[in-house]
């Protein structure tokens, strides 16, 4: 079940991170509309993945989605963009990738 919802959490943030990235390109960069189509479209395929994880707790799912998104947002940027993150970004994704194991996958039955 960890291994799903993982997976589902890659698939979603490269739908996601990838359709803002299309759109972005698409207006800021004067790319086209082809590539603001493209961009709308995976995010609507982003939808649909979220709502494929094992956790029936939208909220749950959306706010641990959040984590993984800052740090797939990053990586994006470095592998698309070229950014060069500073130490203190990889430490805030380290943290909120954390949060996302908490909110997760941590037993919920301790008292």
């Amino acid at each position: 079940m960890i291994a799903r919802s993982v997976v589902l959490f890659v698939l979603a943030a490269l739908l996601e991170i990838g359709g803002a990235w299309l759109v972005w390109q698409g207006v800021r960069e004067s790319r086209g509309l082809l590539f603001v189509g493209a961009g709308v479209l995976c995010l609507g395929a982003y939808g649909f993945v979220a709502a494929f994880q094992p956790d029936a707790e939208f909220g749950r799912v959306l706010a641990a989605y959040g984590g993984v998104f800052v740090a797939g947002s990053l990586a994006w940027g470095m592998a698309v963009d070229g950014f060069r993150p500073a130490w203190t970004d990889y430490l805030g994704a380290l943290i909120c990738l954390v949060g996302v194991a908490v909110i997760m996958y941590a037993p919920r039955d301790l008292a």
